[in-house]
């Protein structure tokens, strides 16, 4: 070997060595608390094991790639519970010194942890949709990756009335879910000028959700419960549960195109989307675990980059100094959504457009064309800073 190879390799070694020995630790954490859930009206949609925590380790490696050059060395823990143990996963967490820490359940655990947090760690919703935790019962130390409830059902009635489809027909669940689901929909309508010309409830009363003869059934049953609506464009269907929406194209009594949960379907996330980069993103990301990515997976990802820029920008990693840069007008985050994406300094939502897709394609992205706002088209998706009811962030 040369002088001049020697020389590169003992410096290249030697520079390793020192970013070693002064790289800072960036402790993170992803919690995932399973809820029982009922089993899939498919089985192409059973959870896989490491869903959230593969999108989190794509998130923590480009994290671990930019931090070789900053001195930042990130560590990621992902942690599966059920309910019951919610609680004292995360006591463990911050035993272990983690204070960033991405929570996947539902609204009531993550308030129960937030309170339970305090104001030296900081949590990542990347799950739990409820415009509760955004509005009146938001909490300081919680910022959102995951859309909101209202986010998702304005931009799918933004498509609708662009479409100039603006009689529906609202059919939703018997689960509390899905009647806060529905309760959404209702003021995405009263929002942008829609009219709910009835409503129907899908009352849940058990049974097997998927058999041999289940097709029979389902083709004779759901054209009888749909089968005299008042006139309508479409059918907005509100099935947080999943119990029914999958059911409802191509078995409704009048031909008219779904939406909502099934059909045209509002998502964080779609395994077809392609544009503005998301291809490199699709490929890498099933590269990693031989599968597509899902809404959870997308989120996941999104925590630990949002973290993973804080650091980088900021050069610190505690989690009060995270937070405040999060919500300054200096954060800004490529998500390959077209657009920079940036935290509402009202409520902590992460503003992003919304992907509508049929299960092979996006179809369409909002917020619509013509939606515009004062600040950003993105503030036309949920609940607006002169709506807020949420003061701990100041408002």
């Amino acid at each position: 070997m040369s002088n001049a190879r020697l020389t590169l390799a003992f410096f290249c070694a030697a520079l390793m060595t020192a970013q070693a020995a002064w790289a800072v630790e960036v402790k993170t954490a992803v919690l995932r608390v399973d809820r029982v859930k009922l089993p899939p009206i498919s089985r192409l949609d059973v959870a896989p094991a490491d869903l959230a925590f593969a999108g989190a380790s794509l998130g923590n490696e480009d994290n671990r790639t930019t931090g070789a050059f900053t001195g930042m060395d990130y560590q990621l823990i992902t942690r599966a519970v059920p309910p019951g143990e919610a609680e004292a996963a995360f006591d463990a967490l911050k035993a272990e010194g983690v204070q960033l820490i991405a929570v996947l359940s539902d609204g009531e655990t993550l308030k129960a942890l937030a309170d339970r947090a305090g104001p030296d760690v900081l949590l990542i919703n990347a799950g739990a949709r409820d415009e509760a935790l955004r509005d009146a019962e938001c909490r300081a130390n919680v910022l959102h990756v995951s859309p909101s409830r209202q986010m998702i059902t304005d931009s799918v009635m933004q498509f609708l009335m662009w479409k100039k489809w603006s009689r529906l027909f609202l059919v939703h669940g018997s689960h509390p879910e899905d009647k806060l689901l529905a309760e959404s929909y209702r003021k995405s309508a009263a929002k942008f000028g829609a009219k709910i010309v009835e409503e129907r409830e899908f009352v849940d009363t058990g049974g097997a959700r998927r058999t041999d003869t289940g097709h029979v059934l389902v083709q004779k049953q759901i054209p009888v419960f749909m089968q005299e609506a008042r006139e309508h464009d479409v059918t907005v269907a509100a099935d947080e549960t999943d119990v029914f929406a999958a059911y409802l194209p191509y078995h409704s009594w009048d031909p008219r195109p779904v939406a909502g949960s099934a059909g045209l379907m509002p998502l964080s996330w779609h395994q077809a989307h392609e544009s503005w980069g998301a291809t490199q993103f699709q490929r890498r990301f099933e590269k990693l675990t031989g599968r597509g990515a899902r809404d959870e997976d997308y989120q996941a990802w999104l925590a630990m980059r949002v973290i993973g820029e804080a650091v980088t920008r900021s050069g610190k990693a505690d989690a009060a100094s995270i937070r405040s840069f999060l919500l300054s007008k200096d954060f800004e985050i490529a998500a390959f959504k077209g657009q920079k994406l940036t935290f509402r300094s009202w409520n902590g939502q992460l503003r992003q457009p919304i992907l509508l897709g049929d299960g092979r394609i996006t179809v369409s992205v909002s917020p619509q064309e013509g939606y515009l706002h004062q600040y950003s088209p993105l503030d036309t998706l949920g609940t607006d800073a002169p709506e807020t009811a949420c003061r701990a962030f100041g408002g």
